[in-house]
């Protein structure tokens, strides 16, 4: 995979030193994610590179965005990409684990994001960082569940993408936390696939209704995406 520099139009993003490089999902849920005016105050759990953060910060001009980082590498890195970047004013980076800030700060956010840890089992990598970032054994989904509700206002949303099956679970899961889904969208690499990707907000609040969508990334060509995948994603990637 690749570690080379990642171009975006307003900000670059180094990854050398991340486990994880920069991929669909983050892009996805930095594009989705339920930002609005009214977001004062804005959480990433598990900032990794800082993308997500620096998406967020690039959509909502008053936005104050935290990252939060338990990999002491990728927290510097995602402090110098944060550094870098036209927004880094309303930027900050905490190293240490969800767990640890959620217990230490009464701070609470208006949205908050995670691309998280999504294998509970199976054969792991030899790359220790990839396991980090990939297992949840540092970052049980109980533990995300707990701390994110913690953290979160009253009136505010928490977003996540996550596998398909995945997803699932967490979204029965969220239930036991105190959670309420508001918006889902399932995720198509092409219209005659299967879902591969569930994007889900979360409220504390009940809702009366859900808004449920389909987003499809591309047509049967290679980089021929959908109209709708580039109205999500054109003020970030270069060609698009």
């Amino acid at each position: 995979m690749s570690t080379q520099p990642f171009h975006f139009k307003q900000f670059d993003i180094e990854q050398d030193q991340c486990g994880m490089k920069i991929g669909t999902d983050g892009v996805l849920l930095g594009a989705w994610a339920p930002i609005t005016d009214r977001t004062a105050h804005a959480l990433d759990i598990g900032t990794g590179t800082g993308v997500i953060a620096i998406m967020l910060a690039q959509r909502n001009q008053q936005v104050q965005v935290t990252g939060v980082e338990i990999e002491e590498k990728s927290a510097k890195q995602a402090q110098d990409n944060m550094g870098a970047c036209p927004f880094k004013d309303r930027l900050s980076l905490h190293q240490g684990s969800i767990q640890d800030f959620a217990a230490s700060t009464d701070q609470c956010f208006d949205l908050i994001v995670s691309n998280p840890p999504f294998f509970s089992g199976g054969t792991f990598s030899q790359n220790q960082e990839r396991n980090d970032v990939r297992h949840t054994v540092k970052l049980p989904n109980g533990d995300l569940l707990r701390s994110a509700h913690k953290l979160l206002s009253k009136e505010g949303t928490f977003a996540v993408i996550l596998p398909f099956i995945e997803g699932l679970r967490f979204k029965e899961m969220a239930g036991q936390y105190g959670f309420y889904v508001s918006h889902i969208t399932e995720v198509k690499p092409k219209v005659d696939k299967s879902v591969e990707r569930l994007l889900m907000a979360f409220t504390k609040s009940e809702n009366d209704s859900v808004v449920e969508e389909e987003l499809i990334i591309q047509h049967d060509a290679r980089n021929d995406y959908t109209d709708d995948y580039i109205a999500l994603t054109k003020d970030f990637y270069l060609k698009m």
